[in-house]
């Protein structure tokens, strides 16, 4: 890079958002507590620099043509102290310094705040995802000053400020050269940093797996290369320690964890393709957000081509991160022509292959590390239930629930169907917004009388997926809320020779719909409930009441179909209707039921005074008999 000269304008003040300056503050005295990492994130930068280069000069080759060695130097001065990171990278022009380095990347600074949790350890992971690593560099630097010149153009600038609020911009007067270089003005207890061994041992450390050469050198002095510059997915596993696969980790993913499952594996198949994968240990900040994308960076060659708009795994396996090189992918592939690639589409079919295949050894070796991962993504894995594109048994396979009887414990689909009761032919489900509500459902009661489990789902993407997937490995799925669920075949656990349910039900049940009238679609005995009268439920080939709900809700639905009521016919309220069918007294007790199951399944009563006169009429009534 040129050194700064006089410059031809005067330079333009910018000042940083209040959002900025509180960011900075956080970064500068709280987030950090081992301040060698502010090299890092330096260097990280210049190797995403390099990495954009060249992937520019595949199709303007010109670019590269003055300077084709890509490298990253970093020079010291004690007596000066100073710090200087160079890159002969893509480099800056004025707006992109502004955009850059003037304000937080991607997300926004806002957002940066709201997801700041108060622990420094966890804040950390937050840094690179918020492209606020830069500023890290105001922990050691009393000022910072970068020049700067983007690749193809001639115009470089400069970039100044001390941190406090506000930085300046000026044109760069004389030839600039393509890059960035970041001096850094060293405070007085951070001089530690300007040793030429401290630096060395800080790259080899964080940053050994940089594909560009990193030199070390005082000003003036024989420069030496510090890291191997070699990319780290390209050399044997064996040659790879833990602590090199611990950073990699966090200069891809930006996150202070432990990675929860590395999968490193060369596929020389029908096609070739190195990958270098990492499953984190707690949620990325942004696993929920609205846009769901995938954070695999592609390289084609070791040549960058990009981590954006590509879909070389499905959106449910998101939280992943990671390096998939491709040996097949020509190097002028551009990112629209990726969308549709015969060779992209036959990596992601291997990689979501080997993806659950791991997770399924994982899931048998070492259940209880399992289930601590799926409690972190279980929610997200299961979305990929809802694509017709996937191999949703293989999917299944490595789902986890729980259950009524089960507790705490998560069960998976083949543990359930083997534990089924050899009269059960259906994998039983119930849906609902919490495990502790669904334990309360009445509609549960006539399965645990028998001893009957039921799985419950209790995410929001479950309502969705169980709408999409009838069956299990030739095991139907049936809600419980569905009408017809037949138990009677299956005795209960305290009576095994349980007696048959009421010879002729049929007059109850046409006065049952002769006073309910249009509030129902129908209404129908059952043997899934015990303490409980009487409840609703979807028909048979219709949606279940909750999702309907939903979808009405968002109206998505133009009107909500008919309830059916399903009653006990062994309970008390209900055989009193029995006796006094067609009175005024089993009207009221038969309306009352009804609202019951209403207010049981969270639908709005349609006549709320009318339930309230008919209740406090019957309080009435039973307080004087």
């Amino acid at each position: 890079m040129a050194t700064k000269t006089k410059t031809k304008e005067q330079s333009k003040k910018h000042s940083f958002s209040a959002e900025v300056g509180k960011v900075l503050q956080l970064v500068i005295h709280s987030l950090y507590t081992n301040k060698d990492i502010f090299l890092r994130e330096l260097i990280s930068n210049a190797s995403d620099a390099c990495d954009k280069l060249r992937y520019e000069a595949v199709t303007t080759p010109e670019l590269l043509s003055t300077d084709p060695e890509l490298k990253i130097s970093i020079t010291y001065d004690a007596n000066a102290k100073t710090l200087n990171i160079t890159d002969n990278g893509i480099g800056m022009n004025e707006k992109e310094l502004v955009q850059n380095l003037g304000t937080i990347a991607k997300s926004g600074t806002q957002g940066f705040l709201q997801n700041l949790s108060g622990d420094s350890k966890k804040d950390m992971q937050l840094i690179g995802q918020f492209g606020v690593g830069f500023y890290s560099a105001f922990m050691v630097a009393e000022k910072i000053m970068v020049i700067s010149c983007r690749a193809g153009e001639a115009q470089g600038h400069i970039w100044q400020s001390d941190g406090q609020g506000s930085f300046t911009i000026e044109p760069l007067e004389g030839t600039a050269t393509r890059g960035t270089s970041i001096t850094l003005f060293m405070k007085e207890e951070a001089t530690e940093y300007l040793d030429k061994h401290r630096l060395q041992h800080i790259i080899r450390t964080y940053s050994d797996h940089i594909g560009f050469p990193i030199t070390v050198a005082e000003t003036g002095g024989e420069a030496i290369v510090a890291n191997k510059a070699s990319a780290l997915w390209t050399r044997p596993k064996s040659d790879i320690t833990p602590e090199q696969y611990q950073e990699f980790y966090r200069h891809i993913a930006h996150q202070a964890d432990e990675p929860w499952l590395i999968m490193h594996n060369k596929s020389e198949g029908t096609v070739e393709y190195t990958n270098l994968l990492f499953i984190p240990s707690t949620k990325p900040f942004d696993l929920f957000h609205p846009d769901r994308m995938t954070r695999l960076k592609l390289y084609v060659k070791r040549v960058f081509i990009t981590d954006q708009d590509i879909d070389i795994i499905p959106r449910h396996l998101r939280f992943i991160r990671g390096v998939v090189d491709s040996e097949d992918l020509p190097l002028n592939i551009s990112r629209e022509t990726l969308q549709h690639n015969v060779v992209l589409a036959k990596i992601r079919q291997s990689l979501v292959n080997r993806i659950y295949s791991e997770l399924k050894k994982k899931a048998e070796k070492e259940p209880e590390s399992y289930l601590k991962f799926w409690e972190q993504f279980g929610a997200v894995i299961k979305e990929g239930l809802c694509d017709i594109s996937e191999s949703r048994d293989k999917l299944l396979e490595i789902c986890r629930f729980r259950t009524a009887l089960g507790g705490d414990k998560f069960v998976s689909l083949d543990e359930y169907v083997a534990n089924m009761k050899p009269e059960q032919k259906e994998i039983f489900y119930l849906t609902g917004s919490s495990i502790d509500m669904m334990l309360q459902n009445p509609q549960l009661e006539g399965f645990i009388e028998r001893g009957i489990d039921v799985i419950l789902l209790g995410d929001s993407v479950d309502d969705f997926w169980v709408n999409v997937i009838s069956d299990y490995k030739e095991k139907h799925l049936r809600s419980i809320t569905r009408a017809g669920v037949d138990l009677s075949d299956i005795p209960t656990l305290e009576k095994p020779e349980e007696e048959t349910q009421k010879k002729d039900s049929a007059k109850l049940l046409s006065f049952f719909k002769e006073t309910l009238g249009n509030k129902v679609k129908d209404v129908r005995a059952t043997t899934k409930l015990h303490h409980t009268p009487a409840c609703l439920a979807a028909d048979e080939h219709g949606m279940d009441l909750r999702f309907e709900r939903f979808m009405f809700e968002q109206k998505q639905l133009p009107a909500r179909g008919g309830k059916i009521l399903e009653v006990n016919l062994t309970h008390p309220a209900i055989q009193r209707v029995e006796e006094q069918v067609g009175s005024d007294e089993a009207k009221d007790i038969a309306l009352l039921i009804f609202d019951q199951a209403c207010i049981l399944e969270g639908e709005e009563l349609s006549d709320p005074a009318g339930f309230t006169k008919r209740f406090n009429k019957l309080l009435t009534t039973s307080t004087k008999s």
